[in-house]
């Protein structure tokens, strides 16, 4: 399918500078696409750790089992990602493809294979030729270059009609680290974790038990709070490797030591770039929606009702159709499951009240809430009236094009 760039893409793909201690290579494999790169490799230097959040689906593919079972060594030398090939629901053979391209990259690598991490996306349940990965890691070592950032953000892209990249930086003590990440996902999007895989690195020297602290609260409030149609992935990764290549930084133990503050929300804020440029990659979207739910019961049970919201059919369909149907909202609200004061609940859509104590708002003019429903961008904005707590999530509109892209996939 050729699919045209999203009309919520940024208007430029942010280049991503080198990273010391990592070089990358791509090349097309084969497997299912031509005329395009599909096959990534990632090299970290010796000593570089790693940490990982995976799918919770229980259909998980061959490259998460590998990748669940690796992460407890907390080291890494490479990344092999291809794209067009799930390699899931694939039974033995699929883990034998696997372990073949592990086995390969390790011994041309000169790594432990429990430091070479494995991913994959696109079509579920077809075979996956791992000879044709084999075939390509000569080439993909001999090419390998700090520069190759946008290229890799590319390989890695299915049914993704732009790349999605984001670099930060900030200071460990004294010392400045850079952290770049790409990332891709269009469809398949839900929290647990939002077809999506995600890839940083970082120069900063951190254990893996400190990376794994950080990147699991990092995802909350990012990867875990997008969703594009509900459906969550057998092969979502997000993988985090520290290379430890920036010299003169301090020896950190904790992710609570608070030289690691402005990492923290460096790592922070890349992630929830890359999560908000996945939603904007929505298969066919032409809105993005951002969900904002307060004086609910506790944090969670916001961000459940948010999720409730930006999940209902209904309500995309409405965004879709440039529909100020605050009904909708109201319904999703009451399914959710939480804590909810009828008579207390407050719904903005734009910034304007639309319903206030359990009613339309005195004096409500649809107008200028009309208008707001023909922009890109949603916010919609929902008081519960029984607490304090609050989230936020970032969804998209649901329109003929995703049924057009999701009903062509295979074609």
């Amino acid at each position: 399918m050729e699919l045209a760039r999203s009309p919520l893409a940024p208007a430029e793909t942010q280049p991503l500078p080198p990273i010391a201690g990592v070089r990358l290579a791509t090349t097309n494999s084969g497997i299912r696409y031509k005329g395009r790169d599909d096959l990534l490799l990632m090299e970290l230097s010796d000593g570089s750790t790693v940490a990982g959040v995976l799918t919770r689906s229980l259909a998980s593919s061959a490259p998460v089992d590998w990748c669940r079972a690796a992460l407890k060594g907390g080291k890494v030398r490479a990344v092999l990602v291809n794209a067009g090939n799930a390699n899931a629901f694939t039974g033995r053979a699929g883990m034998r493809a696997v372990e073949t391209s592990v086995r390969a990259a390790a011994k041309a690598l000169k790594a432990g294979a429990t430091e070479i991490f494995v991913a994959s996306t696109g079509v579920i349940g077809q075979p996956l030729d791992a000879g044709k990965i084999v075939d390509k890691l000569p080439g993909l070592i001999a090419s390998l270059g700090g520069d190759a950032w946008d290229r890799a953000a590319a390989a890695i892209m299915t049914t993704d009609t732009f790349p999605k990249t984001a670099t930060r930086t900030a200071r460990i003590g004294s010392v400045a680290v850079r952290l770049n990440g790409i990332a891709k996902g269009s469809g398949m999007i839900a929290p647990d974790m939002a077809t999506m895989l995600a890839f940083v690195a970082t120069d900063a020297a951190l254990p893996a038990r400190v990376l794994r602290s950080l990147l699991s609260k990092a995802t909350e409030q990012s990867f875990n709070c997008t969703t594009v149609d509900g459906d969550t992935s057998t092969s979502d990764t997000l993988i985090l490797c520290a290379t430890g290549a920036a010299k003169g930084q301090p020896r950190i133990a904790s992710a609570g030591d608070p030289r690691l503050a402005g990492f923290k929300r460096a790592l922070d804020d890349l992630t929830r770039d890359l999560a908000i440029q996945v939603v904007r990659d929505g298969e066919g979207a032409e809105k993005f929606v951002e969900i904002a739910v307060s004086g609910a019961a506790s944090d969670k049970a916001a961000k459940t009702i948010a999720l409730a919201i930006a999940n209902s059919p209904l309500v995309k369909t409405a965004i879709a159709g440039e529909d100020a149907n605050w009904g909708r909202i109201v319904m999703a609200v009451g399914k959710a499951g939480e804590k909810a004061d009828r008579d207390r609940l407050k719904i903005a859509i734009g910034g304007v009240t639309v319903a206030t104590r359990g009613a339309v708002a005195p004096g409500y003019d649809e107008t200028p809430v009309a208008a707001h429903m023909k922009g890109r961008e949603i916010a919609i904005a929902v008081d519960v009236g029984v607490g304090r707590g609050r989230a936020t999530v970032w969804t998209c509109d649901l329109t003929h094009g995703y049924i057009r892209i999701n009903g062509d996939y295979r074609s």
